[in-house]
């Protein structure tokens, strides 16, 4: 990273020295190489600092871990964080970012990191973070970065083919070779359903080639499979609104509705999840084994080395269990501890170590080693 990216963090850094002094008696400085290998001197924190004023209806709603291993945190208000190991760096929009809130972060194949914001794509090459032009569009399409027309930027997907894929606010859009091009703006797609896939929150390309897309607020299209040619709608459960997705690595596809819980789709059928499916908390001091069934929220999924599935439940107040959820293949077991219970998760990563990192609303973040959650960050009042 070159110098002039992290001047204003190194400023903001110095500043909250004292308050780190009193705090936790000292200061991490390091020499920073992580990132595309240079030799910078940075000065970060050991805990996620928040400076835009961001409050309880905030959250860490994405996350990624890079080639290099290390995580990034896209926020709704508090823009990006990048995580070494050892120190959060923030971003935000004096840095080149387009918009402090942060919905999607992709990694492509040739290691830029791409963002997608309330206000259109920035990107970092390795040496700074810069906005792209959404102008560049074929003919027919609408894809403008005009201040009357805001993008929102729900999702970001790169398929096996190298193409770039855009959720937004005006439908999908695919990237290639510097140039926009609407999805649907092509006759050779079958579209029986009308679908205008608008507010898509989630893309994923499946081990066979199909492209996934899950309908997010204000879309209302639930889920759809796009096969090369025919474009296929679901709405399992009724839900409308599935904000998330995983492939395991069986080729199982599950989704996360927004009223409905959890359901999985194995290439034939769709199983609800929760519905069926003892539930067994940690209870010290024995073995028994407490069955629920009840809903969960809906929330992020995550795939861990092991093969371990895991979720996200309702929060306590509004009377579940919450926390995380790790389901093994027969069973589901919940962690949790005092506080986090209380939060919504919205985003979930597995670091090369095999820790859990949980992002909740608050801008909260937690990392879970198995047995200890720790809270890595500054928390505002309620």
């Amino acid at each position: 990273m070159i110098k002039y990216l992290f001047n204003r963090q190194i400023i903001y850094s110095l500043l909250i020295l004292a308050f780190y002094i009193s705090c936790n008696g000292q200061v991490e400085t390091k020499s920073t190489n992580d990132l595309k290998n240079t030799d910078t001197i940075t000065i970060g924190t050991p805990k996620l600092l928040k400076t835009q004023d961001s409050g309880f209806g905030d959250n860490i709603h994405c996350s990624l871990i890079d080639k290099q291993g290390n995580l990034w945190f896209g926020t709704t208000g508090e823009g990006v964080y990048y995580y070494d190991g050892k120190l959060f760096t923030q971003f935000t929009i004096k840095d080149g970012l387009s918009n402090n809130s942060v919905w999607s972060i992709l990694e492509d194949t040739i290691g830029n990191i791409w963002f997608g914001t309330s206000d259109g794509i920035s990107k970092f090459d390795g040496k700074e973070i810069v906005r792209v032009s959404l102008e560049k569009t074929n003919s027919n399409n609408t894809l403008t970065s005009n201040s009357d027309s805001r993008i929102t930027i729900g999702a970001m997907m790169q398929s096996k083919d190298g193409r770039l894929w855009f959720g937004t606010n005006k439908g999908v859009y695919i990237y290639k070779e510097n140039l926009f091009s609407a999805f649907l703006n092509n006759e050779h797609i079958v579209n029986k359903n009308g679908l205008q896939l608008k507010s898509v929150e989630r893309i994923l390309e499946d081990k066979n080639g199909n492209i996934w897309f899950c309908s997010g607020m204000g879309g209302g299209e639930g889920v759809s499979r796009y096969d090369g040619k025919l474009i296929t709608n679901y709405k399992p459960n009724g839900d409308v609104w599935v904000p998330y997705i995983l492939e395991d690595k069986s080729g199982n596809i599950w989704f996360s509705g927004r009223t409905n819980g959890y359901f999985r789709y194995d290439g034939k059928t769709f199983t609800d999840f929760t519905e069926n499916l003892p539930f067994s908390p940690i209870v010290e001091d024995t073995t028994e084994t407490i069955c629920l069934k009840e809903k969960v929220d809906f929330g992020p999924i995550l795939e861990d080395k092991t093969g371990n599935i895991w979720f996200t439940g309702k929060m306590s107040r509004f009377g579940g269990t919450g926390g995380i959820w790790r389901y093994d293949g027969e069973s589901c077991t919940n962690f949790t501890q005092d506080g986090l219970e209380d939060y919504q998760v919205w985003s979930m990563v597995e670091d090369k170590a095999g820790n859990i990192w949980i992002g909740t609303n608050n801008t909260g973040l937690y990392r879970f080693d198995g047995k200890t959650f720790t809270d890595f960050s500054e928390k505002a009042s309620k």
